[in-house]
C-alpha cells in the first residue's frame, strides 16, 4: 500500500514530463502528500494529454466533494480491478491516470518501519484510477484519483511491505503509456502483465523515522527488482 509519496521538482520529473508530453507547474510540487491531499494526475481529454488536480481519494461525498472515509480508496487493489460493481471497476476500463512522484513511504504495518522508496536515476509514474465529480455550485468537474496496488515483486519487497507494491509505469514503453491513457482502449487483459512483472527499474530504499517528516534513520540500500 502506499500511504504516503512526494513530488519533487527535478531533472528526473522533467525527463517524466517530457516522455509523457505534459508540463508540471510549481503549485504541483509537493514535499509530502498524505491521502486525501490534492494531487496532480496526467489524463487525455479530448485526446490531448493534460495535467488536472485531484483529490488522493477515489471515492468522495456526492455533495461535498470530500474524501469518503468510510471507504479507504486513496489505493486500489488490483485483484478488484475486474470484480463488478467495486469501486474501481468501470474507472478501470474508462479513466486510467498516471500520477507522477519522485519518492513514496511504505510502511511494515508495525506502525514504527517505514522506508522511502525512489526509484533509481528515475521519476515515478504510477499507474492510477480517476472518477469525475460535478460541482454543483461552480458546475466545474472535480477529479479523484487513486493508485493501484499489485502483489510484492520480490521476497525482500516483504520485508518494507508485506502485501503490495504500487503499480509503476514504464513510461519508456510508449504503447503501454498510449494505451493506458487512452480512456477508449478498454481491453483491460493487455495490462494483465503490468500486475505481475517486476519493478521496471532499481529501487533505492531509505529507511526513515516519522512518515511525516521523511527524516532517514538509515543508510540508503538498493533492491534489484
Amino acid at each position: 500500500m502506499c500511504g504516503r509519496f512526494n513530488l519533487i521538482d527535478s531533472q528526473e520529473i522533467q525527463r517524466l514530463c517530457e516522455t509523457i508530453g505534459v508540463t508540471l507547474l510549481g503549485h504541483h510540487m509537493q514535499p509530502d502528500i498524505a491521502p486525501g491531499a490534492n494531487i496532480a494526475i496526467v489524463h487525455s481529454l479530448a485526446g490531448v494529454r493534460q495535467v488536472s488536480n485531484a483529490t488522493w481519494w477515489l471515492l468522495l461525498e456526492e455533495e461535498k466533494l470530500k474524501p469518503n472515509y468510510r471507504y479507504a480508496s486513496f489505493n486500489s487493489r488490483f485483484d478488484k480491478l475486474s470484480v463488478e460493481g467495486s469501486i474501481s471497476y468501470i474507472p478501470f476500463r474508462e479513466s486510467r491516470c498516471i500520477i507522477p512522484a519522485s519518492a513514496f513511504l511504505e510502511g511494515l504495518g508495525d506502525k514504527k518501519t517505514y522506508h522511502k522508496v525512489e526509484v533509481e536515476n528515475s521519476a515515478i509514474a504510477f499507474g492510477g484510477l480517476f472518477k469525475e465529480y460535478l460541482n454543483r455550485e461552480t458546475a466545474k468537474i472535480v477529479y479523484s484519483a487513486s493508485i493501484i496496488t499489485c502483489p510484492p515483486i520480490t521476497e525482500k519487497w516483504k520485508g518494507i511491505h508485506p502485501k503490495s507494491i504500487p503499480l509503476m509505469i514504464d513510461t519508456n514503453d510508449e504503447e503501454i503509456t498510449k494505451n493506458w491513457l487512452d480512456p477508449f482502449f478498454q481491453d483491460v487483459e493487455k495490462f494483465k502483465p503490468l500486475f505481475e512483472r517486476k519493478s521496471p527499474k532499481r529501487l533505492r530504499i531509505t529507511q526513515i523515522g516519522k512518515p511525516s517528516k521523511w527524516n532517514p534513520i538509515g543508510k540508503s540500500f538498493i533492491m534489484e527488482a
